[in-house]
């Protein structure tokens, strides 16, 4: 039965609805904010992301032979790079297509930070990898050191999972706005211990690529003393004979603290009342990192372009199946 309302004695001159009536819902209706730069930026590059990485990890598991400790690696540098892809892509969509909500904010926030931790530590693994195959040539590339990079990668992803999972966890700042950071709904605790870790690891990076440096000028200036081109006490071969493997090794470590130095300085010393301007303007270098990482790592490879080669035009390919390992610097 609907009561009518004139005949409970309630009058409207009251100002106060009866309880017993639906209330009209007078918020106004959401509305998609209008497109930014930025925002297109994003979802672009997150496009552009997501398509070539996923090219470089299908590649990679779908050749049989692709399996030593480098390629393990570069598969989990080109998986973090698909995620971060697809979660600019969420964002994008979240943002200007569908309304946003808490669990969408957490959602995207924690598979870019997921992605972006994992992609990290995979560089610094290819790092790693690099300075060990230079150092330990004649033992790296056996089934124990295999084993040791896929221990290494599964310990790297538990923890760039358990990290992402914190803000959805309770870790964010979504029911206390004043704690927020640059980038919502992470707090800005959390943020600086995030940023702070990425610091650690650049660092980290950069020292195992000084140690690649001085590997490499002591077993060039090594092979040119046995040939005799130069006395011992000269340097002759280490600037000459390597110079265009250093000059890749600057072009690497470049764009490397290029892309993830403004970042990490930026979630440091920024706050909630920051223009999100410099947030975006710091965070497309950091995305822009994983558009370059296939470019300087996996397709460098002379192996993954080998099977690409293969895969585009096949009266090309060669018999030649020999797997090099090499510590392309």
């Amino acid at each position: 039965m609907i009561l009518n309302a004139s005949e409970l004695d309630w009058e409207e001159s009251s100002g106060v609805a009866p309880f017993f009536l639906d209330q009209p819902d007078n918020s106004p209706p959401y509305e998609v904010p209008p497109l930014s730069v930025w925002g297109v930026a994003l979802c672009v590059s997150g496009t552009l992301i997501a398509a070539e990485n996923a090219i470089v990890v299908t590649t990679i598991l779908a050749t049989p032979s692709l399996r030593a400790p480098v390629f393990l690696l570069l598969a989990s540098l080109g998986l973090a790079d698909l995620l971060a892809g697809v979660a600019l892509i969420l964002h994008f969509l979240f943002l200007f297509c569908v309304e946003p909500s808490d669990w969408s904010e957490l959602l995207t926030s924690g598979l870019l930070v997921t992605s972006l931790t994992a992609s990290l530590c995979s560089l610094m693994g290819v790092a790693l990898d690099r300075y060990l195959s230079l150092s330990h040539a004649l033992t790296y590339s056996s089934s124990q050191s295999r084993r040791r990079a896929a221990v290494l990668l599964l310990l790297v992803w538990l923890g760039a999972c358990v990290i992402g999972a914190a803000p959805a966890m309770g870790w964010h700042c979504l029911g206390e706005p004043t704690s927020c950071s640059v980038a919502r709904p992470l707090t800005r605790t959390y943020l600086s211990l995030l940023c702070g870790g990425f610091l650690l690891v650049v660092i980290v990076t950069l020292q195992l690529y000084a140690g690649i440096c001085r590997v490499a000028r002591r077993h060039a200036h090594a092979i040119a003393t046995q040939r005799h081109f130069l006395p011992a006490n000269q340097s002759y071969a280490s600037k000459h004979s390597s110079g265009r493997g250093f000059s890749r090794l600057i072009l690497v470590l470049s764009v490397f603290v290029g892309c993830w130095m403004p970042f990490s300085l930026w979630g440091l010393l920024g706050d909630a009342s920051s223009p999100p301007l410099y947030t975006y303007a710091t965070l497309i270098p950091a995305a822009a990192s994983s558009l370059l990482n296939p470019l300087l790592y996996s397709l460098r490879n002379k192996d993954i372009r080998k099977v690409l080669v293969q895969a585009c035009c096949p009266h090309r390919y060669t018999q030649n199946t020999h797997i090099h390992y090499p510590a392309d610097v």
